[in-house]
């Protein structure tokens, strides 16, 4: 993958993500709920001060901002430097990283910008409900898988044990 695509693809995670928390922030009201499948799925508008499920909600403002933007500034020049320095072996990976940090930025954005993250992705069944999240969630999380799937994937003229 070219490094224009690299960042490109990082770009239109971010736009992404941007324009459809600007679309919920503008159609819906905290704690508003539009069931798109009944039982299964609603937009909603919930804002997660902390990371995935919500983890150091309840912790103090301060330390939850130095943590993410520690968090998000490694992540970010991490992903950025191994790409940069050629170190993903195919374009699977480096949409994957590109995906993760399109991701990172797209919630950091909301926390420098609002202080919280805005979440509208509420999938369920029943009364049991998976934590609400948002195309930079998506994006974070597919990046991730795709990477793992890809490190446990045999490479052509590697040494088998």
């Amino acid at each position: 993958m070219s490094r224009t695509a690299f960042f490109s693809f990082i770009a239109a995670v971010v736009a992404g993500d941007r324009a459809s928390k600007w679309a919920v922030m503008e159609a819906m009201g905290p704690a508003d709920n539009i069931s798109l499948v009944p039982g299964l799925a609603s937009l909603v508008h919930v804002r997660n001060p902390g990371a995935a499920f919500g983890i150091l909600a309840g912790a103090d403002p301060l330390l939850r901002s130095v943590f993410f933007t520690i968090v998000t500034v490694a992540v970010v020049a991490v992903l950025t430097g191994v790409f940069m320095r050629g170190r993903l072996p195919g374009k699977t990976e480096a949409a994957a990283a590109a995906a993760i940090v399109g991701g990172a930025l797209g919630n950091a954005w909301d926390r420098v910008i609002l202080g919280e993250v805005v979440d509208f992705i509420d999938l369920y069944v029943g009364v049991w409900h998976w934590p609400a999240f948002n195309v930079a969630d998506s994006f974070i999380t597919l990046g991730a898988v795709a990477l793992v799937i890809s490190s446990l994937r045999e490479r052509p003229g590697a040494a088998a044990d």
